[in-house]
């Protein structure tokens, strides 16, 4: 056996050692379960930590599995299951609020447009599935990372924050506050953060450990969708997150 192959099987065996009733695990528990040495372990741990597949919890020093894992674990679901779950919820809240609806996930500083429902009025939002946006000055990405762990949270902050508008808000102290009234809130806004002009309000879609699998938002022009109308709105969003993640979660369950 190569050991390019035995690296591999390395890895995987380290995150074998997490389950249902075992998610968090010190480097040692991890080197006895898999009867490594610990300097092996932890060199391993490192780089899986780097691809996002396990994380370490800043202040209790263990790991779990990472967001890398979840994304990967909706792709063994049908293709399509997550935009499919968010349809009917996507189209109620288009209909309601007449504004773009997005479905997006968290990639590493960045949210990705999963799915998007135009708006029926003349003057909208420009999105694409696909579209990159920097999540810590979106609403869909400020949602994500509020509910996110310290250690997720802090490697975007690493990443710095350019200034991509007069309003773009680049203070760390002042997005962990915002952070912390989000959660209280159960939606996060965005006005012209990112893109003059264009405002957003989000709420997340969690798994069954109150982490972050994506998000879904309304947006629209900032003249139209206000300060004002997106407290406003923002309620019917984070209902519309909540059933989702219960769904979703019966989905994964039930899979």
């Amino acid at each position: 056996m190569s050991e390019s192959i035995r690296a591999v099987e390395r890895a995987l065996d380290i995150l074998m050692c997490f389950s249902s009733t075992t998610n968090e695990l010190t480097m040692t528990q991890i080197a006895e379960k898999v009867g490594m040495n610990k300097s092996t372990v932890h060199r391993f741990l490192a780089t899986l930590e780097a691809k996002r597949f396990v994380q370490r919890d800043p202040i209790t020093a263990m790991y779990q599995p990472g967001n890398r894992l979840l994304q990967i674990a909706f792709l063994t679901l049908e293709k399509k299951s997550l935009d499919e779950i968010a349809a009917p919820y996507m189209k109620k809240l288009n209909e309601l609020h007449r504004e773009t609806i997005t479905l997006s996930i968290l990639d590493d500083s960045d949210v990705v447009y999963s799915s998007v429902l135009e708006s029926p009025q003349k003057v909208k939002l420009a999105a694409q599935p696909g579209q990159r946006l920097p999540a810590f000055c979106t609403a869909s990405g400020k949602v994500m990372m509020a509910y996110s762990t310290e250690a997720v949270v802090q490697k975007i902050f690493n990443n710095g924050f350019p200034e991509y508008t007069k309003f773009t808000i680049r203070n760390t102290e002042t997005l962990v506050h915002i952070f912390h009234l989000v959660r209280e809130r159960g939606f996060a806004y965005s006005e012209q953060e990112f893109e003059e002009g264009i405002n957003a309000v989000a709420a997340p879609i969690l798994d069954k450990d109150k982490r972050p699998v994506a998000a879904i938002a309304v947006a629209g022009p900032a003249y139209r969708l206000t300060l004002e109308r997106m407290l406003e709105i923002g309620p019917s969003v984070s209902d519309a997150g909540k059933e989702l993640s219960q769904e979703l979660q019966l989905s994964v369950h039930t899979n």
